[in-house]
């Protein structure tokens, strides 16, 4: 007869093989999906979406459906998007610390599941933008196609100019928000896409500079590895320097967003010029790419609060 302590001992021991299997899953598929790139885009998503409907004068209850399906779609096709990338990059990604993890590299997921899981997510993803409108499904298409093929497998392993041709693919979401709602995209919808147009290569720029000797063992021609560090902090600068006048067009949000949002990208421009006069190149970088973020979580959710209904 088994020992009762035994058998509970042996089905103890199961049992935290198996939640520490399903957790180790779960990392696994969050590391394919990207999270924080779907976080942060869903947040412009949503400001896309949110000011569509502000600018048209109906009510966001009225569009709670298409809501749903927008943010589902829009992350959808982002996950699936960010799936096929790692399911290509898996190459490169084991030379880079931040990348050796995934589990396109460690193999606990094989390679053909998770080349057929980008392809269905994607797809979906398209297919539930469709039940919005056919334009935000089209803006939601057009991201994919950059993203995986003219970043991914085309430009990021030839070009240093591949930061700006990601960038079109990262500034889709505030449209496909937008269109969602309201397909005759209005001078504000543009003025989103050119606000993350424009702050993508600064932010992921101060982060190439972070991880130069990375991307430079990985063989990836990012502008710090090919031009060095001079010139990528002019880059930069100027790019910060482009934001500056963007927020007069979006005037229409109320004096206090106007002020803010100048002293916030102001007070970036400013951290950059500091640049200049910084020798350690490594701590401004690092600064640059938090403000970066802090900027962005800043601003669009401020689009949504001065638009409130009070």
């Amino acid at each position: 007869m088994n020992n009762p302590r035994t058998v509970e001992s042996a089905s103890t021991q199961v049992m935290n093989r198996s939640a520490v299997g399903e957790s180790s899953l779960l990392a696994d598929i969050k590391s394919l999906i990207k999270v924080g790139i779907i976080n942060s885009n869903l947040i412009t998503t949503f400001a896309g979406f949110w000011l569509a409907v502000y600018f048209t004068g109906t009510s966001f209850f009225d569009h709670w459906q298409t809501f749903l399906m927008t943010m589902v779609g829009t992350a959808f096709i982002i996950a699936g998007g960010c799936i096929i990338n790692n399911w290509y990059d898996r190459d490169i990604d084991v030379i880079m610390s931040r990348t050796k993890t995934r589990p396109t590299v460690t193999g606990t997921i094989a390679l053909s599941h998770i080349k057929v899981m980008g392809i269905v997510v994607s797809i979906l993803g398209f297919i539930l933008l469709l039940f919005t409108t056919l334009e935000a499904a089209l803006f939601g298409a057009f991201g994919w196609f950059v993203y995986v093929v003219l970043y991914t497998m085309w430009s990021k392993r030839r070009y240093t100019i591949n930061t700006v041709i990601g960038s079109f693919s990262g500034a889709v979401p505030p449209l496909i928000g937008w269109a969602a709602v309201d397909p005759n995209l209005q001078l504000e919808a543009l003025i989103l896409f050119l606000i993350m147009f424009i702050w993508q290569p600064p932010h992921f720029l101060a982060l190439a500079m972070k991880k130069k000797k990375e991307y430079a063992a990985a063989g990836i021609p990012m502008l710090p590895v090919v031009h060095g560090f001079k010139m990528t902090k002019r880059q930069i600068v100027v790019y910060v320097a482009c934001l500056l006048p963007l927020p007069i067009y979006l005037a229409s949000l109320g004096t206090a967003f106007l002020i803010i949002s100048s002293l916030l990208t102001f007070g970036w421009l400013i951290i950059g010029l500091a640049g200049f006069a910084m020798k350690d190149d490594m701590k401004w970088a690092t600064w640059m790419f938090v403000y970066s973020l802090l900027f962005l979580t800043i601003l669009f959710p401020m689009m949504v609060v001065v638009t409130l209904p009070y």
